[in-house]
């Protein structure tokens, strides 16, 4: 079984890149809406390998409603920007949330998360070459910002604690979806064009490693279930 969902990984991930290059010179709603829901259905298989290895399902259910919120926000982004990005910023509390299943919240995660806003929103207010067109929309910038930045800042803290597999891809993951949003702040505030296809390049793969931490996780939960049932055998 784990064989078989991982062959179905690497083909969805096979058809999502394809997807991807096809949107960058094809930008339709409905292309966009197509390839942002591969990532989601990758989350969706791997919600059925967390539940038939009989693993943890805490971490994978609120990391699937996250991936939903972050495809509804990519649909939603190019006809509403604010409503897109509310989508966004409420898909990374949930992988916040989820990351935090793994490891506890602690004062790291906070100093981590600071270091990265800080300098971030500093570039953000002062660096001439954006225009937001009004305070509304620079501060939906800046809170979005907040939010990305604790979310990437507990990424790196899981790395540092757990050491493994699932904390890599999730710290790739995470750090690629943040220079996704900083590329995506470039094109429609900095007038930067060229940063579209970096922003697009760095998306939907960001978004695949997210999906498929789920499976990574399923196998760690499943394994570790092992372990003690192996531990408690022994005692007896």
């Amino acid at each position: 079984m784990k064989k078989a969902f991982f062959i179905v990984n690497m083909l969805l991930l096979a058809v999502l890149l394809a997807l991807d290059v096809v949107y960058i010179v094809e930008k339709t709603l409905l292309i966009k809406a197509i390839t942002s829901s591969v990532f989601v259905i990758i989350g969706i298989i791997n919600t059925v390998f967390a539940i038939k290895s009989k693993a943890n399902l805490k971490f994978p259910i609120v990391m699937l409603i996250g991936l939903v919120l972050a495809m509804l926000g990519d649909i939603l982004l190019g006809i509403d920007f604010i409503v897109g990005a509310g989508l966004f910023a409420g898909g990374h509390v949930l992988f916040f949330i989820s990351y935090c299943m793994l490891s506890k919240f602690t004062l790291k995660d906070l100093i981590y998360g600071v270091v990265i806003f800080v300098p971030s929103v500093l570039f953000m207010v002062l660096a001439p070459m954006f225009e937001y067109g009004g305070a509304l929309m620079e501060v939906v910038c800046v809170v979005y910002a907040l939010i990305i930045s604790f979310m990437v800042g507990k990424s790196i803290s899981l790395l540092v604690s757990q050491k493994d597999m699932l904390s890599l891809l999730i710290l790739i993951g995470s750090v690629m979806f943040f220079l996704s949003d900083f590329m995506l702040l470039l094109v429609r505030f900095g007038g930067v064009a060229v940063a579209d296809i970096l922003c697009l390049v760095l998306y939907y793969p960001a978004e695949f490693l997210l999906a498929f931490s789920i499976f990574v996780h399923s196998l760690k939960s499943a394994s570790d279930v092992d372990v003690k049932d192996g531990e408690k055998v022994g005692e007896q």
